[in-house]
């Protein structure tokens, strides 16, 4: 093998090094679980080399201070390519970089919708000159009046109204005490006469607040129509807003159309059609991976090896580590790059092969009621969508007698540790119900990448799923489910933590997401393949878990150290 000398593909970017004594791998990896593969390493520093010496990149990462613009991190890409016997590679950005589709070192995007005088831009602009339509009547001066009129009435009414029907009130108490008074001193006859008048004037009172009510309503109603003559055109204006986006939408969706080795082409819409969500999602075919792919197959280069790492600040609700490696998105890039990689040599899906196999399952306690296993790491609570084999099924075959859900609560696939099954469905009620009342007591150990600085404390953020990156969890302070974890520092070096854990709540991912993200700990939990570096396994493990025998109603507490 050689390192690429001279390359006439204006992307291709020569190793500035030499890499020729570093081996070809046999298949091209699999995007969404990796290992890095040495000439990705070498790709990828190359170009956040590129990144911090070009002055003239109009971008703001956040790694200083100099910038006026928002700082920005973003996704990056390399794919290790060859060409006859050159080898070099191409390089990506994710979405728009210095508010641009196109810069020179990076490979272009699959359609670039800015080209200048192009139709994405002609429509964006009627859709910008919807947009100003639609401000302009909404922030219309006669439109605000009439709303500021509007509100002035309906309090003026409320005032007088109220003000009204106090004085009737005390004019109905009124005549009231004035019955009594007749009643005992005038006579049947006079008593009549004055009893008609007292309804006279009740009667007289009661219509003089119709007509007081009706007056302002009628006012009311006046600016009301003229308010919803305004916003008759503004929801007009809207509707041809969203008829207009929506066929520019689709008009973007076909026009991104993708090759794969086979040089089959196939665009966004039919791709996603048998797709688990039927709509491309936004920003579909704009991640490194499509576009990496996408260049290297225009220009005959064939795909050897695919990396992405995060350069910069990162995002509020993710967790994103500058110049960290991940794999890509699920969401946006699986359907494009299972189409993208027929015809590709690549590693087996990992997710289609079973974890859990040559694995024992332990069983650390057992009565007629209820299990308690140690579950290894890599092993699933509950059958997945492709494998099967799971505490579930094998406490099931175990205990072929025992009836019900068996499954009370779950440990992710990568973490080992204690988990209790219930026999019959009498005593899952029973557990279920400690769980959710939060009577059960749970503790976790784990080993970090990084030092915590403070020794123990509380962790409070609300988590929700990436819709378009399943099963990752974002930080969402609008829509997630808050988390809170206490932690307690056991021991620090100058690298690790040895940290343990209590869930107050128990949200996905709740004790990885607390451990890497920055507003939490800020330390990955080692081996994270998510939200970290991945290693041999996840180093987090179930430790301890107490609860009440629903039978015997005695506390039962169980401790089992983790093997690391």
């Amino acid at each position: 093998m050689t390192t690429a000398k001279k390359q006439n593909t204006s992307c291709f970017i020569s190793f500035t090094e030499d890499v020729s004594h570093i081996p070809l791998p046999e298949k091209l990896n699999f995007p969404f679980y990796y290992n890095v593969h040495p000439l990705c390493e070498i790709a990828a520093k190359q170009v956040q080399l590129f990144l911090e010496k070009n002055e003239n990149l109009n971008h703001n990462f956040g790694l200083n201070n100099h910038s006026e613009l928002a700082p920005i991190g973003k996704m990056f890409g390399v794919l290790v390519v060859q060409k006859d016997d050159e080898i070099g590679f191409l390089a990506a950005y994710s979405g728009k970089l210095a508010n641009s589709n196109s810069v020179a070192f990076f490979v272009p995007p699959v359609f670039d919708m800015l080209k200048n005088d192009g139709y994405f831009l002609k429509e964006e602009e009627k859709l910008n000159a919807l947009n100003r339509q639609i401000d302009a009547f909404e922030n219309n001066e006669e439109l605000q009046l009439l709303k500021k009129q509007l509100v002035a009435i309906k309090n003026a009414a409320q005032t007088e109204i109220e003000a009204y029907k106090k004085q009737m009130k005390l004019h109905k108490e009124q005549r009231k005490q004035k019955r009594i008074a007749y009643k005992e001193t005038a006579t049947a006859e006079e008593f009549q006469l004055i009893e008609a008048d007292l309804i006279k004037q009740s009667l007289h009172e009661k219509h003089l607040l119709r007509v007081l009510t009706a007056n302002y309503q009628s006012k009311e109603n006046e600016i009301s129509n003229q308010i919803a003559g305004f916003q008759d055109k503004i929801n007009h204006l809207k509707e041809q807003r969203k008829a207009q986006s929506n066929a520019l939408q689709h008009w973007l969706f076909n026009n991104y159309t993708f090759l794969n080795a086979h040089n089959k082409e196939k665009s966004l819409v039919a791709i996603f059609k048998t797709a688990l969500h039927s709509q491309p999602p936004a920003g579909a075919g704009e991640c490194c991976a499509p576009k990496l792919f996408q260049y290297a197959f225009q220009h005959q280069l064939k795909p050897i090896a695919l990396a992405e790492f995060w350069w910069g600040v990162p995002p509020k609700s993710e967790v994103r580590k500058h110049k960290q490696f991940y794999p890509s998105c699920w969401g946006k890039c699986e359907p494009i790059l299972a189409h993208m990689m027929q015809g590709l040599k690549v590693e087996e899906n990992p997710f289609l092969q079973n974890p859990a196999a040559g694995k024992e399952l332990e069983i650390v306690y057992d009565d007629a009621y209820l299990v308690i296993v140690n579950k290894p790491a890599e092993f699933l609570s509950v059958p997945g969508i492709n494998i099967s084999d799971s505490v579930y099924e094998r406490i099931k075959k175990r205990y072929p007698q025992a009836t019900g859900p068996l499954i009370v609560h779950r440990l992710d696939m990568s973490t080992s540790g204690l988990m209790v099954l219930a026999k019959n469905k009498e005593i899952h009620e029973n557990l279920q119900k400690q769980f959710i009342k939060r009577r059960v007591k749970k503790s976790y150990i784990a080993l970090l990448d990084g030092v915590v600085q403070n020794k123990s404390g509380t962790i409070e953020l609300p988590l929700r799923v990436d819709l378009d990156d399943r099963p990752r969890q974002v930080v969402c302070f609008d829509y997630g489910k808050m988390g809170v974890t206490t932690f307690k520092v056991l021991e620090q070096n100058e690298k690790t933590t040895r940290i343990q854990y209590v869930p107050i709540t128990g949200r996905t991912h709740q004790l990885r997401v607390h451990s890497a993200h920055n507003l939490g700990l800020n330390a990955p939990i080692k081996g994270d393949d998510l939200y970290g570096t991945k290693a041999d396994r996840l180093y987090l493990h179930a430790n301890m878990l107490e609860f009440h025998h629903p039978v015997r109603n005695e506390k039962m507490c169980f401790e089992l150290p983790p093997d690391f």
